[in-house]
This record gives structure tokens, sequence and C-alpha cells, in this order.
């Protein structure tokens, strides 16, 4: 054994001195603490246990070296350059390196570059570790029956051996196309049924259920929204002009049920009932609101697509509405009778 030459500082009294092989006996059983004031051989004061070279091995090794990183994976998605044209019928247009491929919804693509070919596919065309077998390909072509869509998917890849090409791909109505990078926003996102207009290859399309009756009855989307899952980009399309919000942690805001485009998993989406019946059933805005509490982001529309063909359908013949010539100074009626409509 060796010298006893320590001494610990114990409620302000001075004890010892111990051996080495003491202290270390006294630290396993738990009878002092690795920061415990100690004064030693080639000490001036008196200094905590664990600062003592000397004592340092007394509790125990240290913790080992960090694993490596793990290897630094490139983006699965392809990385394409784009740029949104017009203003109120808007396109994109995408600029694809030799090989990427950029995927879309059967009848969105507007014009292409010669070198560019098609392919019709089922799924969404995941490439690299995400590849997905045929029967993953055919349950994810029923899972797009369920959101409405088409079974297939078309591919645009650029075939020339060197130099870019182009692919351009157009709003369906009178709105705004979103770009939204899924790498900078967590790599997931939800939106409404037909709000997808085309993404990089790589993003994978998926559903996502409402959880909740209420939602899923009377909030403005049904049980069944598209899910937006990977690293590339992807375009989404909505009505009017478009509001990009980001909620704080508990923050809410309250929306009529049409108006939500898309939204991040860290929002909760609920709906609650128009307060008094006499506002649920005269106010014209429906008897239910969307509810939605951060954090994260989410991006509504001013114009619905149901909204906007709720009017059209409103005001023609069809619909009960009447055809009026602005310039006539004639009734209604009159117009009608003389115009032959």
């Amino acid at each position: 054994m060796s010298v006893p030459e320590w001494y610990l500082a114990v409620n302000g009294q001075s004890q010892g001195p111990y051996a080495i092989e003491d202290l270390q006996t006294y630290l396993q059983q738990g009878q002092i603490a690795p920061d415990i004031l100690v004064y030693g051989p080639g000490f001036s004061q008196w200094t905590p246990l664990n600062n003592v070279p000397a004592l340092a091995g007394l509790l125990g090794p240290g913790p080992g070296a960090p694993p490596p990183p793990p290897p630094q994976m490139g983006p699965s998605a392809d990385q394409i350059d784009f740029s949104i044209e017009g203003n109120e019928m808007q396109y994109v247009e995408i600029e694809l390196d030799p090989g990427e491929s950029a995927l879309a919804e059967a009848g969105a693509m507007f014009y292409m570059s010669s070198a560019i070919g098609m392919e019709t596919i089922f799924g969404d065309a995941r490439s690299g570790p995400q590849a997905t077998g045929l029967m993953d390909k055919l349950l994810g072509a029923g899972k797009r029956l369920l959101t409405g869509e088409s079974l297939f998917m078309t591919l645009f890849t650029n075939n020339a051996p060197q130099g870019k090409q182009r692919v351009t791909f157009a709003a369906p109505y009178a709105g705004k196309i979103i770009p939204i990078h899924l790498a900078e926003v967590g790599g997931e996102l939800l939106c409404q049924k037909d709000a997808f207009l085309c993404a990089a290859r790589g993003v994978a399309l998926e559903i996502a259920f409402q959880k909740r009756l209420g939602v899923g009855l009377f909030g403005g989307e049904g049980f069944i929204m598209q899910r937006l899952l990977g690293d590339g980009q992807v375009f989404v399309h909505a009505g009017g002009t478009i509001v990009e919000y980001d909620l704080a942690p508990g923050e809410t805001i309250r929306l009529d049920t049409g108006c939500l485009v898309a939204y991040l998993p860290g929002v909760d989406f609920d709906v609650e009932m128009m307060g008094g019946i006499k506002t649920a059933l005269f106010g014209g805005e429906g008897l239910f609101l969307a509810r939605l509490t951060g954090p994260g982001k989410v991006w509504l529309q001013s114009l619905p697509l149901s909204r906007l063909a709720n009017r059209i359908y409103s005001a023609a013949p069809q619909g009960g509405g009447k055809q009026r010539d602005e310039g006539s100074v004639l009734p209604g009626a009159l117009s009608d009778l003389f115009g032959g409509k």
C-alpha cells in the first residue's frame, strides 16, 4: 500500500492522511464525491479530487472516443434547377442535367426540350436506397386511387449526353405554384389531395389519414391527404393568393376549411364549430372552421377551387343563374326574351 499522505476536507474539517487505495475504496462505496476537496503532495491548496492528475484514475476510465460520424450520404432526390413564370396562370420551368428526372401528375406537362424522354410509371419512381419492388409499386398505385389521382405518373428524363434540357409544368387553374424543398422543412409535407403538381425524382408520394373524426368529416380535406417525403424539390399548386404562415409554439389561427393548402407534421390540425347558431346558419361561412396550432409552417390559399367552381356553377343557367347583357337597358326577362336566351 502506498504511503498515507492525502487529506480530505469534510464539513470544513481536515481528515487524513489517507493512501490512494483508501480513497479508491471510499469512491467505490460512495462515501466521498468525485469533486471532494483534497490536499496532498505537490499542491499548495485544497483542490477537487477530479482535478488532481494522480487521483483522476480513481474515477475509472473516462468516456471513450466518440464513434466516427456516419458516412455523409448525398441527397437521394435529383437536385434540379427551376424558375416559376407567369402571374395568375403560372408554370414552372425545370432544368435537368443529363440523367436527371422530374416527376409529375399525368396531364401537367406544358412543353419540353427535344431530348426529354417521357415514361409512364407506377408509383413515384424513388431511386437508390428508397427504391421499391413490384408489390410496393402496386400498393403505392392503390394508395393514389384513394387520393383521387390516376394510377400512373409520368417521369421526364434528360436523355441528352451533355447539356441541360428543360421541361415545364402548368398550373391547372388560376393561382400560384409554391416551391418547397423538403430537406429544408424536415423531409415531410402534408397537403390537400389535388395540390401536388410535380417534383424531383426521388420524392415519395404517400397518403396521410386524418385520425380525428371531426377533421375528416368537416375539415374540408376529407380523411385522406397527400404526404410528400424525401429531400428534394416539390411544387404544389393552390388557388388565388398564397400565404405562408410560420406558427409559433401554441399560436393558433382559424380559417375557412377549404383554404388550407399544406402544413408541416408538427402543426395540430383540428376543426371547431362557428360561434352561435345564427352565425353558423346565416353567416355564409359554413358550420365549421379549421383550427391550426403551432409550431410549424402552414400554407393557405385565398381562392379554393371548390369555391371558384361553386361561383361559376351558380352563375351558369344550369345552376339557376341568369345570363345578362351588361350593356342592355332591358330588364333581365325582356333581355332573355329578345335575345333568345
